[in-house]
C-alpha cells in the first residue's frame, strides 16, 4: 500500500479493475456506429492494436467530457481501445478539484477527439474510488486499451498537466491506441472548439497555500489559510482549504494499512478512530467517517469528546454546510452533546 497521501507527481501503476469489467452486461453502442463486432469493443471500434484502430472514424460520442459511474464504467473501458481516456476522480466539496477540472476539460477540448475525459464523482461511486486506489482527491489516472495507469494526485499547473497529456498520448500510440472520436451534434462540437474558460485567479494567500500544497509543504499551506481567515473570518474557501490541508498533513507519511490496523485493534481508541476517519474522508467515504466518530461521541467525555467534536466540525466545513449528510450528522452531533 502506498503512503497516504501519495506525492502529487507519483505514478500509481496498474490497478485491478477486473471486478468492474466483469459486471458489465454488454458493450456500449455509440451513436452513429454499426453494430458491435468481434473483440468486444464499442460499435464500429476494433480492438486496440487491430488493423484500422488508428482511425476510429465511425465512432461518435455525446461529448469529449463524460460523467462516469460505477455502472457505466465499462463503456469507458471500451472507448479506451480507440483513444486514451483521462480519468478525473473528484468531489463537489474538494477545493483543488475545482482548480484542476477546468484545466483537464480545456486540454481535452484542445486535443480535438484524440483523448477523452471521464469524470468520476468520488462521493457516489465508491467502487471506482476503490478500484483506482484513490486515497486522496483529486486523483487522475488514464485508461489505454482498457488498462489503467496512475498519473498524479492533487491539482497541478496547466503546463504540467499538458505534459502529462503528451506522455499519455505517446504511451497510447506505442500500444496501438491512436484513433480519434467525433462529437455527436454541432452544438457539442462548438463547445469543444471553444474549450472551457480559464479558471479565475486565486486570492494571494489562497494561491500561496495552493503552491505550498503542490510542493508537499503542508505547514506553510496551513499558515497561509490561517492568515487568510484572520484577514476575513467569513472566507469560507479558506476555511475549507484549511480543513483539507490539515487532513493531508495528518495523513502525510502514514499508510492506509497501518491506520486501519490500529483502528481495528483499538475500537475505543479515540486517536486511532480519528485517523481512520481521516482516511475515510480522504477516500470519499463521508458517511463512514461521520458514523464512526458519531458512534464514539456518547462513549467518551472531556478532552476526547471535544477532539471528536472539533474533528467533525472540520469535516462539516470540508464537505459543505448544505450537504444533506452534513445536515444529518450535525443534528446527530448536537443530540449527542446536548
Amino acid at each position: 500500500m502506498t503512503n497516504v497521501p501519495p506525492t502529487p507527481s507519483g505514478l500509481r501503476g496498474a490497478v485491478d479493475l477486473s471486478s468492474l469489467v466483469d459486471r458489465a452486461q454488454r458493450p456500449p453502442q455509440p451513436t452513429g456506429g454499426p453494430a458491435a463486432g468481434q473483440g468486444g469493443g464499442p460499435a464500429g471500434a476494433p480492438a486496440a492494436g487491430a488493423p484500422g484502430s488508428e482511425t476510429g472514424a465511425d465512432l461518435t460520442v455525446p461529448s469529449l467530457v463524460l460523467d462516469v459511474t460505477d455502472q457505466t464504467f465499462q463503456d469507458v473501458l471500451q472507448l479506451s481501445t480507440i483513444v486514451p481516456v483521462i480519468v478525473d476522480i473528484w468531489a463537489e466539496w474538494c477545493g483543488p478539484c475545482k482548480q484542476l477540472s477546468p484545466i483537464l476539460e480545456q486540454l481535452t477540448a484542445e486535443y480535438d477527439g484524440r483523448v477523452l475525459l471521464a469524470k468520476v464523482d468520488a462521493d457516489t461511486n465508491p467502487q471506482l474510488v476503490q478500484a483506482f486506489q484513490a486515497q486522496s482527491i483529486p486523483t487522475v489516472a488514464a485508461l489505454i486499451g482498457g488498462r489503467p495507469l496512475g498519473l498524479f494526485v492533487g491539482a497541478l499547473p496547466e503546463a504540467q498537466v499538458r505534459d502529462v497529456y503528451e506522455q499519455v498520448l505517446a504511451a497510447a500510440e506505442q500500444n496501438g491506441v491512436s484513433g480519434r472520436v467525433t462529437v455527436d451534434g454541432a452544438a457539442s462540437a462548438d463547445v469543444t472548439e471553444q474549450g472551457e474558460p480559464e479558471p479565475e485567479p486565486l486570492p494571494p494567500h489562497h494561491q500561496a497555500a495552493y503552491d505550498a500544497i503542490e510542493q508537499g509543504d503542508y505547514a506553510t499551506a496551513i499558515q497561509e489559510y490561517k492568515t487568510a481567515i484572520a484577514q476575513d473570518p467569513h472566507d469560507q474557501m479558506a476555511v475549507a482549504g484549511l480543513a483539507q490541508v490539515s487532513l493531508l498533513d495528518r495523513l502525510n507519511g502514514r499508510t492506509a494499512d497501518d491506520i486501519r490496523a490500529a483502528a481495528a485493534a483499538g475500537p475505543s481508541d479515540v486517536q486511532a478512530q480519528l485517523a481512520v476517519a481521516d482516511l475515510d474522508i480522504s477516500g470519499g467515504h463521508v458517511e463512514d467517517a461521520f458514523g464512526r466518530l458519531l458512534d464514539l461521541v456518547p462513549t467518551v467525555f472531556g478532552e476526547e469528546r471535544e477532539a471528536l467534536r472539533v474533528r467533525l466540525v472540520e469535516y462539516f466545513e470540508l464537505i459543505g454546510a448544505e450537504d444533506p449528510r452534513v445536515v444529518a450528522a450535525r443534528r446527530r452531533l448536537a443530540s449527542a452533546l446536548y
